[in-house]
């Protein structure tokens, strides 16, 4: 089973514009990702997907493998589409978010143990690590799980809603907290980029609803590994201490 990891990587975020290319005590945040997701022995090879060219010529100056892939993608899943047409060698590919400069290639290959199972087309990552403010934070992504550990429905809500004091919620249910890995089988990850956008995903502005509304299943994958983004400049903080 060969492996892919593709790194999206957009320079023109509303958010934070050029984030890609911030730099973090000496290295760039794209250089960081694409270190981390690297030390994987179960990746075959990892891949920045980009739209500008300040970002390609940082991934070179380092030795890092990088394409140029299309302005008009409306999200890193295509993005990532358009990279794997271009290795049909590999089985499997991993989108790994750029903005997540200490990511941890131990969570890399515990989403790629998922497709031992050869029913799995998407996997993804899911924490019981859950405060009673994440519950509450609508950038907190809460998930609700069947028995096989496949996705029912992800939120920005607390899903399931809850009658019963706020006390005594999280002690009485196990809430999921979504960490948004991902990875496909390739010929799936082609096909999700030829579904119509539905009003569900609108609504939570949560493109991972296109996949379970077409009747795609996504298995969840519980880890305790987490490791901080960087959304907003503000984030930078809390990553910048844990490098000490």
């Amino acid at each position: 089973m060969k492996v892919l990891g593709v790194i999206p990587a957009r320079f023109a975020s509303s958010r934070f514009p050029g984030k890609p290319l911030i730099d973090i005590k000496g290295k760039t945040m794209i250089r960081r990702v694409f270190e981390g997701a690297a030390q994987s022995s179960q990746i075959e090879r990892v891949v920045v997907a980009t739209d500008d060219q300040r970002i390609i010529d940082e991934v070179l100056s380092f030795k890092g493998n990088a394409i140029m892939t299309s302005e008009k993608h409306p999200s890193g899943t295509d993005r990532c589409a358009e990279v794997a047409a271009l290795y049909p060698e590999c089985d499997i590919v991993i989108n790994i978010q750029g903005d997540e400069p200490m990511v941890d290639y131990r969570q890399l290959e515990q989403l790629i143990s998922a497709f031992s199972d050869p029913s799995v087309e998407i996997a993804t990552l899911v924490t019981r690590k859950t405060t009673m403010d994440d519950l509450q934070n609508p950038n907190r992504i809460k998930v609700v799980a069947d028995h096989d550990m496949n996705a029912l429905y992800f939120s920005r809500s607390v899903v399931p809603n809850f009658h019963h004091s706020a006390d005594d919620v999280l002690e009485n249910y196990p809430f999921l907290r979504h960490i948004g890995l991902y990875a496909y089988r390739a010929s799936t990850l082609q096909k999700l980029t030829s579904l119509a956008p539905t009003a569900l995903e609108r609504i939570e502005s949560l493109e991972q609803l296109r996949w379970l509304f077409y009747g795609y299943k996504i298995r969840l994958v519980e880890t305790d590994i987490e490791t901080p983004n960087v959304d907003v400049p503000e984030d930078l903080s809390k990553v910048l201490e844990l490098l000490g």
